[in-house]
């Protein structure tokens, strides 16, 4: 039930309620006037948490709290789920290019993503792998301080990747 739906107060309509005190435990059954005044004198709301029960149930809380708890619940839900990101370069990435990488992939691993880092090589390149690996090792250097190579330096065909995960 949303707590939009939830009665408080004055506009609860039930004659008798099940009372439950701030701090948890069982009041008994009370009148509505009863309940209303232990909830003034608590300086709290009065809210009717299951309409549906017989009697209903209310609770004496500070409603503000109780509505900002719920949404922080519903938030908890849509928590970041690790996701596996690429990002790709040339051997002749140049620096400026290089450190706008590291950048994004500091973005990622802090954000708990895995990151694939590409160097993808075109005609002659490939006969000079070591300008790729050296690329790859100096992204690594960057990114020291926060990560940890999974996998290092390999080839597959035309590229050299690595897989970066969070220390």
């Amino acid at each position: 039930m949303s707590t939009k739906e939830l009665p408080i107060n004055d506009r609860i309509t039930a004659k008798t309620v099940r009372l439950i005190a701030d701090t948890g435990d069982m009041l008994g059954i009370k009148t509505i006037e009863d309940a209303r005044k232990l909830a003034q004198e608590a300086e709290l709301d009065l809210v009717m948490v299951s309409p549906e029960a017989d009697p209903p149930v209310c609770k004496i809380i500070d409603y503000g709290k109780f509505k900002y708890e719920q949404k922080k619940r519903q938030h908890e839900h849509h928590k970041h789920t690790p996701q596996i990101k690429e990002l790709r370069l040339r051997p002749k990435t140049e620096e400026h290019d290089l450190m706008v990488r590291v950048r994004q992939a500091r973005g990622f691993i802090e954000r708990g993503d895995r990151v694939i880092v590409n160097v993808f090589f075109k005609g002659r390149e490939l006969s000079h792998a070591e300008l790729g690996r050296a690329v790859l090792e100096r992204f690594c250097n960057e990114l020291q301080d926060i990560a940890k190579t999974e996998r290092p330096p390999h080839m597959e065909g035309r590229r050299m990747g690595i897989v970066l995960v969070k220390k």
